[in-house]
C-alpha cells in the first residue's frame, strides 16, 4: 500500500517561497500521476498542480500558473511543488495524491492515495 507524506509547509510572508515535498513509501509512485491539492476554510479540495508519470506533462490551475512549478525525483520517489511569489490567498493545507490508474489529473476522485497534508500560511 502506497503511503504519502508531505513536508515543507510553514509560515511565510507574501512574495516569499516554499518548497513542498511529497514522499512515497510502501510502494513506488514512479508510474503514477501525482497531484497537489489545497484545502482552505469552507472550500472543497482544490486542484493545484499535477505531474505525469513520466514527468513530461504538468498541469496547473490558473491561480498558480507561472508561480508554482512541479517536479519529481524518480530515484527518491518524491514529488516537489516549488511555490514562488506566494500570496495570502495561497494559504491552506496542501495535500498530495497519487493515481492508481492514470487519468485526468484534475478531479480529486481520480486519486487513490493521499497524504495527510502540510499547512502553508502566507501573511500580508
Amino acid at each position: 500500500q502506497v503511503q504519502l507524506a508531505e513536508s515543507g509547509g510553514g509560515l511565510v510572508q507574501a512574495g516569499g517561497s516554499l518548497r513542498l515535498s511529497c514522499e512515497a513509501s510502501g510502494g513506488t509512485i514512479s508510474s503514477s500521476t501525482v497531484g497537489w491539492f489545497r484545502h482552505s476554510d469552507g472550500k472543497e479540495r482544490e486542484f493545484v498542480a499535477s505531474i505525469s508519470w513520466s514527468g513530461g506533462l504538468t498541469n496547473f490551475a490558473d491561480s498558480f500558473e507561472g508561480r508554482f512549478t512541479i517536479s519529481r525525483d524518480f530515484a527518491k520517489n518524491i514529488v516537489f511543488l516549488q511555490m514562488d511569489s506566494l500570496k495570502p490567498e495561497d494559504t491552506g493545507v496542501y495535500v498530495c495524491g497519487a493515481q492508481k490508474y492514470n487519468s485526468n489529473p484534475r478531479p480529486a476522485e481520480s486519486y487513490a492515495y493521499w497524504g495527510q497534508g502540510t499547512r502553508v500560511t502566507v501573511t500580508s
